[in-house]
């Protein structure tokens, strides 16, 4: 007799464990509260769709900090390289960017979003939008619908439905209050990869859009030599995403504008003459300096002090007064979710046999920069394996 399984949230995790299922002969049918899948998705390739970073198993591990024992054995086994060789798959050519960085060549989310889907129908995977998750109980997974409340069962359930942030997109986190009831233990959850708010004098907004780049961000013992952007709210960009916890957490943020340079070498470029030259050409023409640079410096620290090795100091720790991060539902993904010990290995739940949980659901995060997707990526495939095991059909 033919196996079921219900997938529920369409987007990489989800759709990875439905991929994984169908190939095993599962009967799987993907439900979504949106009216198409895959949103958050292809919202995330509108700026180049990351799909993971180019390094060794080693180094994309550490990108996930706190979490990387957690998550070493489902990206292990579909790391970097695998996410590369799925994509060709798919019909997908590829580029490996000079960070590292890979992206399809079309550096867009549909056309690989419709291979995968063409695939997958392929295989006889089901899909049901407009259908929300409200529940779960032993008569089944409940869904509200246009046609009232609707029960499904199925054999075994992957839970897939994302983080709390762009609900709009679908991921509300609202499925915690499911799952809480019914006693699995969660993380509350946190903004990740979210810009943070400065409130700026009138004297910067010439300066919004423009990058802050060749600089160290350091926050509570974490250093982040990503570039970011001064924007009209604060700042944002891959330099602080990273800190997001941290800064979330009311750490003290500083920022090195030149970490490429000695802070005896800062002071002694400093104190040479500069005449009736302005402080501000002095530090653009000893320092090389960029406009937005010597704003920030400016804004954060005025008055400047004259003293040559006082603002080295300043140029290689300059406090940032931020007032907090944006709004959690801006945030490119979260952290908190299922605790890790609330599941068994195969990331199924210990307390409600068959129902295994992936993606950005689970208690982990990650910067972006490909390893974000690269998580829901193997998390969803290790969900889907594990179904297929629990299922009892031989592996292939």
């Amino acid at each position: 007799m033919t196996k079921t399984a219900a997938v529920v949230g369409g987007g990489p995790a989800g759709l990875m464990a439905a991929e994984m299922l169908a190939k095993a002969g599962v009967k799987v049918t993907v439900y979504d509260a949106k009216p198409s899948l895959g949103r958050k998705f292809l919202m995330a390739g509108k700026s180049g769709l990351n799909l993971t970073k180019d390094e060794n198993l080693e180094a994309l591990l550490e990108a996930y900090g706190m979490h990387s024992e957690e998550i070493r054995p489902m990206v292990s086994v579909f790391d970097a390289q695998k996410v590369q060789a799925w994509a060709r798959g798919l019909d997908q050519a590829i580029f490996i960017g000079s960070s590292g960085r890979v992206f399809p060549e079309a550096m867009k989310a549909s056309p690989l979003l419709r291979a995968w889907f063409a695939r997958l129908d392929a295989l006889g995977v089901t899909r049901v939008t407009r259908w929300r998750f409200v529940g779960m109980g032993p008569e089944g997974l409940q869904f509200d619908t246009a046609d009232g409340v609707q029960t499904v069962q199925a054999d075994a359930t992957v839970l897939a439905m994302g983080g709390a942030s762009w609900a709009k997109l679908g991921s509300d986190g609202a499925w915690a209050n499911i799952l809480g009831g019914t006693g699995v233990a969660l993380a509350p959850f946190g903004a990740m990869n979210i810009g943070m708010r400065v409130d700026w004098s009138a004297h910067m907004s010439k300066h919004f859009g423009g990058a802050i780049k060749g600089v160290a961000w350091m926050v509570g013992g974490q250093v982040s030599r990503g570039e970011a952007v001064v924007s009209s709210r604060g700042i944002e960009g891959g330099g602080v995403y990273s800190l997001s916890q941290a800064l979330g957490e009311g750490n003290t943020l500083t920022v090195d504008l030149l970490p490429d340079m000695k802070l005896e070498d800062v002071a002694h470029r400093l104190f040479k003459p500069r005449g009736k030259t302005s402080l501000s050409n002095h530090l653009r023409k000893a320092l090389r300096l960029s406009p937005v640079k010597i704003a920030i410096l400016q804004e954060f620290a005025r008055p400047l002090p004259q003293e040559a090795a006082k603002l080295a100091q300043l140029i290689k720790a300059l406090p940032v007064p931020y007032t907090g991060l944006n709004p959690m539902d801006e945030a490119i993904s979260t952290s908190g979710g299922v605790k890790w010990d609330a599941m068994d290995a195969s990331l199924m739940l210990k307390d409600i046999p068959g129902v295994f949980c992936a993606g950005e659901m689970l208690d982990w995060a990650a910067p972006t920069g490909g390893y974000l997707l690269n998580g829901c990526l193997a998390t969803g495939r290790w969900a889907g394996i594990s179904a297929i095991r629990y299922l009892g059909i031989p592996e292939a």
